[in-house]
């Protein structure tokens, strides 16, 4: 009877079968010891020389790391350890005999390992790592649903930018001209809210931003969410509920993958409380207090962001930033017009920015002013403007990075690790 790995506690003291990979193999005389991956957990596998045939023992002899094998045996509780379990081996099979694997279990530079991506997977921390990362996903949807958000896809080609021109991508297209990879679906799902109220789409864009930080990808994963009649403050509230929720899924259902990444539980556990909220006038004047040389008027460094987190156990919102520095969809402040209802979240532990939102420009001749003084003439940005002709409404909306919540959530120090296949200025394979 094959099974799963994760499955051994429910057939203790029964003859079963696995499939999986040679991760690791010690001997102590005449026991061998088998460590074992079938995709769904790690499990140890217990060789006896004098319990099996002289054919079996030497397949296990024979069997080199990352080999695909199929193990017979009998599920057992661990001698030492507590909910552990291990399979005593009685027949072995090789299906595929691995040569001489090029990732030794040993420490090996970045650049190596980032050019066997495609075998690095295969370790226990990126096990984990893409194990959390869906679990991630999985928490998105479930959240989102349950605030009657339905899921609307946006397209990944572009006429037109969302964020900043400078960070396009831009490829022909036929006869029509360039067109342009997608920095955001948001301008998309704005459109989708007259129809549906609230509305998401999730998936990759990209960035022709030429940075090397550990926080930035050219192409990474997008959950962008849009709600009608909802204004700042209730913006920012589900944005909160969002990220605790997510927080609470995790700790929930990613005991051993957390457990292999070495995570601070405990960190975690004190994310679910109420966040804290700074203006950005107010976040200014802290980091002043604090040693920062920042001027009002500029965007928050990697250091700006970590002092304002330093001493909080829950991210911190920055809402309130000038208009100047902001694109141009944000709906000015009523009470400062040099503002605008948007905000960042930052998380804790050095997490950095991991939410962009804002209320959006619902007033027809504001926003025609703001893409006019952008420079963003031109029929592609007419259909956008149609949503405020038609039937305009306060609305709001905000923008999560995946990879930047894995990062996060997974205490990694490099973002690069918290996608399978990472796409950076320097990197396209493999």
């Amino acid at each position: 009877m094959y099974i799963s790995s994760k499955d051994f506690s429910k057939h203790i003291g029964e003859e079963v079968a696995i499939k999986g990979w040679l991760y690791n193999k010690r001997s102590s005389g005449p026991i061998v010891f088998l460590e074992i991956r079938d995709g769904f957990s790690w499990t140890q596998a217990v060789a006896a020389k004098a319990s099996i045939s002289a054919e079996v023992w030497a397949e296990i002899e024979k069997a080199t790391q990352e080999s695909a094998i199929e193990i017979n045996g009998k599920v057992a509780k661990h001698p030492k350890k507590e909910n552990v379990f291990e399979l005593q081996v009685t027949d072995l099979k090789i299906i595929q005999l691995a040569e001489n694997y090029p990732i030794a279990l040993k420490d090996h530079g970045p650049d190596f390992l980032m050019d066997n991506r495609h075998l690095w997977l295969r370790s226990k921390r990126q096990w984990a790592i893409l194990r959390l990362r869906d679990a991630i996903k999985s928490a998105f949807y479930s959240y989102l649903h349950q605030e009657n958000f339905i899921n609307v896809d946006s397209p990944i080609f572009t006429p037109n930018a969302c964020e900043g021109a400078t960070t396009l991508f831009k490829i022909p297209y036929f006869d029509l001209g360039d067109a342009y990879l997608s920095q955001s679906g948001q301008l998309y799902i704005e459109a989708a809210i007259a129809s549906v109220g609230r509305c998401y789409d999730f998936g990759p864009v990209f960035r022709a931003e030429k940075s090397k930080t550990k926080r930035h990808l050219t192409e990474f994963w997008m959950m962008d969410a849009e709600a009608a009649f909802v204004e700042h403050e209730q913006n920012l509230q589900i944005q909160e509920n969002l990220i605790r929720f997510i927080v609470r899924w995790c700790l929930e259902h990613c005991q051993e993958e957390l457990t292999l990444l070495e995570r601070n539980i405990e960190n975690l556990r004190k994310v679910d409380a109420p966040f804290k909220r700074y203006t950005y006038t107010e976040a200014i004047e802290k980091l002043h207090q604090l040693g920062s040389d920042i001027k009002f008027g500029e965007d928050l460094g990697n250091d700006d962001e970590g002092l304002l987190t330093k001493d909080s156990d829950v991210p911190v919102f920055i809402h309130k930033w000038p208009k100047s520095i902001k694109p141009f969809y944000m709906k000015r402040d009523p009470e400062n017009a040099g503002l605008v209802l948007n905000d960042d979240l930052i998380a804790t532990e050095n997490g950095g920015e991991i939410i962009g939102g804002s209320q959006r420009e619902d007033d027809f001749n504001l926003l025609s002013e703001k893409i006019q003084a952008e420079g963003l003439i031109g029929e592609e940005y007419e259909w956008y403007r149609d949503l405020r002709r038609y039937g305009s409404v306060p609305h709001s909306g905000f923008g999560v990075g995946l990879e930047r919540v894995v990062r996060w959530i997974s205490g990694t120090e490099h973002i690069r690790e918290c996608i399978p296949f990472p796409r950076t200025i320097a990197r396209l394979r493999p």
